[in-house]
């Protein structure tokens, strides 16, 4: 399929720290190799960053201009980074980690420094984006008081509902937008499926998967424990909802209305939508599923450019698969996958 006759897609980026980085590897090679039509944009935490990223990008200098946004993103959180280390997370950090038991954000960080609002505020034209963003993005936060999903889209873009996004809240301190107190999107999506089919026209859904969804062993000391526990609650809203568009599907592959009834009627809006959603998937199971829990927080060079080569080799080996797939068929297996 030539670059040209490639549809819009849809796209939903997980969230995971620093492992963020592997995204930004498989939207360099989507964007390299043509892809660069985009409906909607579904991000959480280092998702909704990466979405920030690739919009700002696309809006002032096309496929080129994304990939230099995404680039210089990165390059950025690394340069920003407080305690610099080369060969994994900084001692300093994994001993802030151990305070955060005891201490809260501001009693850690009294002078509320925070170099991801420092990159945000110089890097993106926040003002402009509301005005002209050219794809929907829908930014994932939590409601800390009532656990409520929000999504922040176009018209609500700024350096707060990215952090809010983002705010781990034994880490950072809470982001208050309009008077109201949000926490990182990952506690309630992970990221969200549901707007890209009911406010975008493509039918084609990329996920770009961090979080494994299959674990090779079973954890079995405490700390282990729990960060598979926190794993599983951040990914568990994404599991239901997939779980509920695979059920669906089902439904609708076995109605025997036939297709040409379902365009003249209605009611049928959603179903004759449903029927035709085609989801695909880059994942990063094998290669982050490994990996340490507190990798997450290493931001360094290092790590952010082993990361983009994995996500650009995952991506570029689902091209060479499924691009033809594109507009035409289906390459991931709802059912199989999350039944």
């Amino acid at each position: 399929m030539a670059a040209s006759d490639t549809p819009a897609i849809s796209l939903a980026l997980q969230g995971g720290g620093a492992h963020g980085a592997f995204t930004w590897g498989v939207l360099d090679a989507l964007l390299e190799a043509g892809i660069d039509r985009f409906d909607g944009v579904s991000g959480t935490s280092a998702g909704s960053m990466n979405a920030l990223c690739l919009a700002h990008g696309l809006m002032v200098g096309g496929a080129e201009g994304a990939r230099q946004a995404l680039a210089g993103f990165w390059h950025a959180i690394a340069d920003s980074a407080p305690f610099p280390a080369s060969d994994g997370v900084a001692p300093a950090v994994k001993l802030m980690l151990q305070w955060t038991q005891y201490l809260t954000p501001e009693q850690i960080n009294p002078l509320d420094l925070n170099p991801l609002r420092d990159v945000l505020e110089s890097q993106f034209d926040f003002a402009r984006l509301r005005r002209d963003c050219p794809v929907k993005l829908f930014i994932a936060a939590t409601h800390a008081n009532s656990g409520k999903l929000r999504l922040f889209r176009n018209a609500e873009l700024s350096a707060d509902t990215l952090l809010a996004s983002a705010c781990l809240p034994t880490i950072h301190r809470t982001i208050h937008i309009d008077g109201e107190p949000y926490w990182d999107g990952g506690y309630s999506a992970n990221p969200a499926v549901f707007p890209l089919f009911y406010e975008c026209e493509s039918a084609d859904i990329l996920l770009v998967l961090l979080t494994p969804l299959r674990y090779s062993e079973t954890p079995d000391s405490a700390e282990d424990i729990r960060v598979r526990l926190r794993e599983l609650a951040f990914n568990s809203t994404f599991l239901r909802e997939m779980r509920m568009f695979a059920h669906l599907r089902e439904q609708i592959g076995s109605s025997p209305i036939p297709d040409w009834v379902l365009d003249r009627l209605p009611l049928a809006r959603v179903e004759r939508r449903l029927s035709r959603l085609r989801f695909h998937a880059v994942s990063a199971d094998t290669v982050l599923g490994e990996m340490p829990a507190d990798s997450k927080l290493n931001v360094s060079h290092e790590f952010f450019a082993e990361l983009f080569a994995v996500g650009r080799a995952h991506a570029q080996r689902w091209l060479a698969a499924h691009r033809d797939d594109l507009g035409r068929n289906p390459t991931l297996d709802l059912a199989r996958l999350f039944y």
